[in-house]
């Protein structure tokens, strides 16, 4: 039964909260990295594990939160997922050690875990059915937002403060929402308590996705397959795949139900997610590295420039919510969202080494407007089919998808990166030479302004060749970095017949009943 009223807009707002706290913190920590590598005195591999135990504990606890909420209460597992991330917050930023500090953010991303897709399912429950759409824009905010704005707020925290401030920023929304949930949020019946647990395929599923996302977040650190624990675990991903479902499929009490796979718009949408987690997650990582390893930007400059996008979706969200309440149909507004991310990516494929931030406003207000019109429409079309407990089983698996086609970008464009930074090099190199007019015009130019400083000419030839050597770098990074954008704007553009596959509905009906 939906909420009305005061209680409605309460729930709403603790749910998108608590999902906040989870989704910032997939982001806010990346540009802390360098500052506790320093202060804990770790290597820059031993700190990346910050991000990769995160990620991997949150990526095996998401597609099993459905079952979790049905064994133990929708309530009662959001609220501990509440709890235990404030407490994992408040211990980061009190660790004194590297190994204390991963430990305490693995915590952090199985209670992360939790939260998303019990958020939405809470949402979903809590709105009445023919405003489904309204309630997906408004849980949208923080799910596009979120990854957002984490920069610019972690780059504001490091430039007042430390880095255990970006955990404890935390603890106060967190005690928030944790008691908003217990007084507002209604309690659901623990639906599959005294059931049989499936240990096999909670072994399976940490075995299969945790390897995957190892692979993924370490893969290119460590050259692939060069490295034999990538290889291991690449292995027992791909076999611990195929035994998860074998076994959910073949077991009376699976806690990921596959079945919900035979409705065609959720099992597209699988597909649709993982995409939409390329162009999110993706495009923010390729655009602070090049805003900051090449022209020069600061951490908090870079979070600045991502701000207005992230306003123009928070602005367009119920908007969107409307429009498919009014009955436009999603795909038709997805295609309009993937259409714009395709034009950001070509516009910003386009940079030079003299890109201001002028330069980057429209592109990213672009993205800003493209990403209100795919999260909702996508996530829509994806659980439109979906009826009773099966909403909380396929908005854990659907929040998955979209995490891992977030890793699978960050892995992909890294990669993409260093196959392409050789290339261009090299070719670079071949314009290097004393038959090329432009290169001797060039060379001796920097000879001669050295020698105009004081330098002799055989110092000033060697400075010169620095220089030249760092001018090659600059253009290598720069070709590199829009062979990345054009890359992840032609997968966006690509996808769009994907959405056609989904059924058309001109009103989203989802039941509310979602215990």
């Amino acid at each position: 039964m939906a909420e009305q009223g005061f209680k409605k807009w309460i729930i709403t707002f603790t749910v998108i909260t608590a999902s906040l706290l989870e989704l910032i913190d997939t982001t806010i920590v990346n540009v802390a990295l360098p500052q506790i590598q320093g202060n804990l005195g770790a290597t820059l591999e031993d700190v990346a594990w910050l991000s990769t135990g995160y990620a991997v504990a949150n990526v095996i606890v998401l597609p099993m939160s459905g079952w979790l909420g049905s064994r133990f209460g929708r309530k009662n597992y959001f609220l501990f997922s509440i709890v235990l991330f404030t407490i994992a917050s408040f211990l980061c930023g009190n660790a004194t050690g590297l190994d204390e500090l991963i430990i305490f953010r693995i915590l952090q991303g199985i209670a992360g875990g939790g939260l998303i897709s019990t958020a939405q399912a809470i949402l979903i429950e809590t709105w009445p059915r023919e405003d489904i759409g309204i309630a997906t824009a408004l849980f949208g905010l923080g799910a596009v937002v979120g990854p957002t704005v984490g920069p610019t707020i972690g780059g504001y925290i490091l430039d007042i403060s430390s880095w255990p401030w970006i955990f404890y920023v935390n603890i106060p929304v967190g005690i928030l929402a944790a008691y908003l949930t217990y007084t507002f949020v209604r309690t659901t019946p623990k639906d599959g308590k005294g059931m049989p647990i499936d240990w096999w395929g909670i072994i399976l599923l940490a075995v299969a996705v945790g390897s995957l996302q190892t692979v993924l977040e370490k893969g290119e650190s460590e050259d692939w397959f060069s490295a034999g624990y990538i290889i291991v675990l690449s292995v027992m991903s791909v076999l611990g795949i195929f035994l998860f479902i074998w076994r959910e499929t073949t077991t009376d009490h699976p806690i990921v139900n596959f079945k919900i796979m035979r409705h065609r718009s959720f099992a597209v949408g699988m597909f649709t997610s993982f995409i939409l987690g390329f162009g999110l997650y993706g495009s923010v990582f390729v655009f602070p590295i090049f805003c900051q390893n090449l022209l020069g930007f600061s951490a908090l400059q870079t979070g600045e420039l991502l701000f207005p996008g992230g306003l123009c979706t928070i602005v367009m969200m119920p908007f969107i919510g409307i429009m498919l309440k009014k009955g436009i149909p999603a795909q038709f507004m997805a295609t309009v969202g993937m259409f714009l991310f395709y034009v950001f990516c070509m516009m910003l494929s386009k940079s030079t080494l003299q890109s201001g931030t002028g330069d980057f406003f429209l592109p990213l207000v672009i993205r800003g407007f493209g990403m209100a019109l795919l999260f909702v429409p996508l996530t829509t079309l994806a659980i439109q089919d979906l009826k009773g407990p099966e909403i909380g089983q396929g908005s854990g698996l659907n929040n998955m998808m979209r995490q891992l086609g977030g890793s699978f970008g960050i892995a992909a464009l890294t990669t993409l990166i260093h196959v392409r930074q050789g290339y261009h090099r090299t070719n670079l190199l071949t314009n290097v030479n004393e038959y090329n007019p432009a290169f001797t015009e060039r060379f001796n130019g920097f000879i001669q302004n050295f020698m105009g400083k004081g330098y002799g000419y055989m110092d000033s030839k060697m400075l010169a060749t620095k220089a030249l050597e760092g001018t090659i770098m600059k253009q290598t990074l720069l070709l590199t970095y829009n062979d990345a954008y054009w890359v992840a704007g032609m997968i966006m553009l690509c996808s769009i017949p994907l959405l056609y596959l989904q059924k058309f509905k001109k009103n989203v009906d989802i039941p509310v009943d979602v215990h």
